[in-house]
């Protein structure tokens, strides 16, 4: 295997590594003239090993295949689906220039790492077995909110944040905010009303942080020159800052303490970022809408960016509201393109909806009220639980009169001809992580009071989905907001970016065992999406394959058992200690609920793909097939084949890893998974049977003539 060290070497030294290890290759490409030949050597040379093997399925022959796929592709042309652009796959074309000393492009290193490592499979075919001692040791790395020198910690930053925020009162400019101190108040006076208004969700939205300099100061001034350089670019190429004095607090300033790299990333923004932001695509091709025609699923919409689509049972709602804004900025978001052409912004005055939004949202709830198909809704933004409360319960009244209304017109219509009546709400929301002090009682009893009304009318699920990246964020201040939605009866599930930081051993299965003790399931893990801007974010499929197979295991729950842990999670309170008992007693160290997947552009969330090929940079080249255990637009069947290239490759993934400390010797098994199947769904995310027959005709579509 090559070893750490090795993940630098050029290609000069790999030719020397290759001649030492597999001089038969090297004789192979020597002889060969021209790469055509080499192709069919090498594909003689390799299907000999499956005879070898006896032909059965066991890791070698595994081996043999995959390497037949990139032998096989060599040379053909494809279009990404990502950027729509043609490029030609050339994996055994540059490795036979390099065997043969004929290589006069610029081709990384990488990818002859990744192809040194798939002949040392061949030959040397290595299984790790998942340990569960292990993983339990990786998990107990990483801290959690909850954890008393952690809590200490962040005492000391808030006291910190707190007697700057009064300076930063003391010297504002804002004669109509709340947030303002009497002419005779004393400095103990100001400390103790701050401290007050900490707990208040529009106080840490008011005095939120919006500027590097600003960002240093209440950081304690420890940002680097270098950080703060690249920040300072960012902010004059009008990138937004928001971070709220709450979340700031959950950092960890100093040398010693906590490793906080999981959730530092996601407000301080990368080179790569910056770079490309001004000139970032929308991943997601179907939120580009223009009015009058399809999206990129096939999908007829009203006009504006109000309502996103891709699925025939589901559409998001992004309001005209608040709703439009976050509680902070993440630098790896999946909408940083609407943030960029601002369609989503911090503007908190000009989000307030107007009275033009009354009339906007009935419009909007016609769509959902007369599609034939559609019975789900999720309301995110932005974040939904940005809205006020008042516009909240003005768009949670509307949803429930539309799933009235359109009940009540499927009594008249003949069974087979019904259209889908409304089962599911969701709202989308990362304030639990961000700003869980936005889960007030009225919030809450807004939330009681509509899962009340709409469960009469045939809706069964309502869900916050969250997004939670590190235990570190699991506060106490979060874990009273989740038991209150909790109380509510409400479901909480949390969808997981699978960044650099997160993806090191052992934080994901403490992140999920952390959120099942508070009450909060999960529901899926991301790779994170991506074009240039995620370069330094982006972890490859493979390693979310590897912790699939070789941490998360230990939290799959047994199909006979599935049953019961739906019953646990939609019935039972309170969750977080039914959750816990019921790990206990089938000795699993979390519950195992989510799905690794990447979301592809316009066909939808999958991990079932094979590793057809490396980019002259050593990037996998990934042939995706869509999830097939769920129903998609008709247009799937006209889009062909689906191939993405991913954006590091994996010895750079690798490096990074190695810069935060990392043992890459504990990531060895990487190199072996280039293929994945997705997981099923979880029971809970299914959705219910009605007891009529509804149609099958889909309305809002129009595909393009053959």
């Amino acid at each position: 295997m090559i070893k750490r060290k090795e993940l630098t070497y050029d290609n000069s030294y790999l030719l020397k590594v290759f001649n030492r290890d597999f001089p038969h290759l090297v004789t192979m490409a020597e002889e060969s003239r021209n790469v055509k030949l080499f192709r069919e050597a090498l594909r003689s040379f390799v299907s000999s090993r499956i005879e070898i093997n006896g032909g059965g399925s066991n890791m070698g022959n595994a081996v043999a295949k995959r390497i037949l796929l990139l032998i096989e592709y060599d040379g053909s042309p494809i279009d990404e689906l990502s950027t729509g652009e043609e490029m030609s796959i050339q994996t055994i074309t540059y490795f036979w220039q390099l065997l043969a000393g004929k290589l006069t492009e610029e081709v990384s290193p990488d990818l002859f790492i990744d192809l040194y490592h798939q002949f040392t499979l061949l030959e040397h075919p290595e299984t790790v077995e998942p340990d569960r001692a292990l993983v339990k040791r990786q998990m107990n790395r990483w801290p959690t909110g909850l954890d008393e020198d952690v809590i200490a910690i962040r005492e000391a930053n808030k006291d910190r944040i707190i007697k700057r925020l009064i300076r930063k009162i003391e010297r504002r400019n804002a004669p109509s905010s709340r947030f303002q101190f009497s002419p005779e108040m004393t400095y103990e006076e100001k400390y103790d009303q701050v401290k007050e208004w900490w707990n208040t969700a529009r106080f840490h939205l008011a005095l939120a942080i919006k500027s590097p300099t600003e960002l240093n100061y209440f950081l304690g001034e420890s940002l680097s020159e270098e950080m703060m350089q690249l920040l300072a670019r960012a902010r004059k190429k009008g990138m937004p800052f928001f971070v709220t004095p709450y979340y700031l607090s959950l950092l960890n300033p100093g040398e010693d303490g906590y490793d906080d790299k999981t959730i530092r990333s996601y407000i301080l923004y990368s080179n790569e970022l910056v770079d490309t932001y001004g000139c970032i695509k929308a991943w997601e091709k179907e939120d580009i809408v223009e009015a009058g025609k399809p999206n990129a699923a096939g999908w007829l919409l009203p006009e504006g960016h109000n309502i996103h689509r891709r699925y025939p049972e589901v559409a998001i709602l992004i309001p005209d509201s608040m709703g439009r804004a976050c509680g902070g900025l993440c630098a790896s978001c999946q909408r940083m393109y609407d943030f960029q052409s601002e369609r989503l912004n911090f503007d908190f005055e000009a989000l307030k909806p107007k009275e033009t939004w009354d009339k906007k949202l009935r419009r909007l709830m016609h769509y959902f009220e007369e599609d034939a198909q559609l019975r789900d809704i999720l309301i995110t933004g932005g974040d939904a639980l940005m809205s006020q409360n008042a516009t909240l319960r003005k768009i949670l009244e509307a949803v429930y009169k539309m799933a009235v209304r359109k009940r009540k017109a499927n009594e008249l219509r003949p069974e087979g001809e019904k259209l889908a009546e409304l089962q599911r709400v969701r709202l989308g929301s990362r304030l639990l992580a961000y700003l869980p002090l936005r889960i007030t009682d009225e919030l809450v009893s807004i939330l009681k009071e509509f899962k009340e009304k709409a469960s009469t009318v045939g809706v069964s699920q309502f869900i916050v989905q969250t997004h939670f990246q590190s235990p570190l964020e699991v506060t106490p201040e979060a874990k009273r907001a989740i038991k209150a939605i909790l109380d509510a009866g409400w479901v909480i599930t949390n969808q997981l970016v699978y960044t650099v930081a997160a993806s090191r051993r052992g934080h994901t299965a403490k992140l999920r065992q952390t959120l099942n003790s508070a009450g909060v399931i999960c529901y899926y893990t991301f790779s994170v999406k991506g074009f240039h801007e995620n370069y330094a974010v982006f972890t490859p499929n493979s390693r979310s394959l590897q912790e699939q197979h070789e941490e998360k295991i230990f939290g799959r729950v047994p199909d006979d058992k599935l049953a019961e842990l739906d019953d646990i999670v939609t019935n039972k309170r309170p969750l977080g200690r039914k959750l816990y008992n019921f790990l206990r007693e089938n000795h699993l160290l979390f519950a195992a609920t989510d799905r690794n997947v990447l979301n592809l552009p316009a066909i939808g969330k999958s991990m079932t793909f094979k590793t057809v090929g490396l980019t002259a940079e050593g990037k996998r080249i990934l042939k995706f097939d869509h999830d097939t255990g769920r129903r998609h637009s008709p247009i799937i069947d006209k889009l062909g084949q689906v191939y993405i290239v991913e954006n590091k490759s994996v010895a750079a993934y690798l490096r990074q890893l190695e810069e935060m400390g990392e043992d890459v010797k504990e990531y060895r098994s990487i190199w072996n998974y280039c293929e994945g199947k997705t997981e099923p769904r979880f029971s809970l995310y299914e959705y219910p049977d009605y007891p009529f027959m509804i149609t099958e005709k889909m309305t809002n579509l129009e595909l393009e003539s053959e």
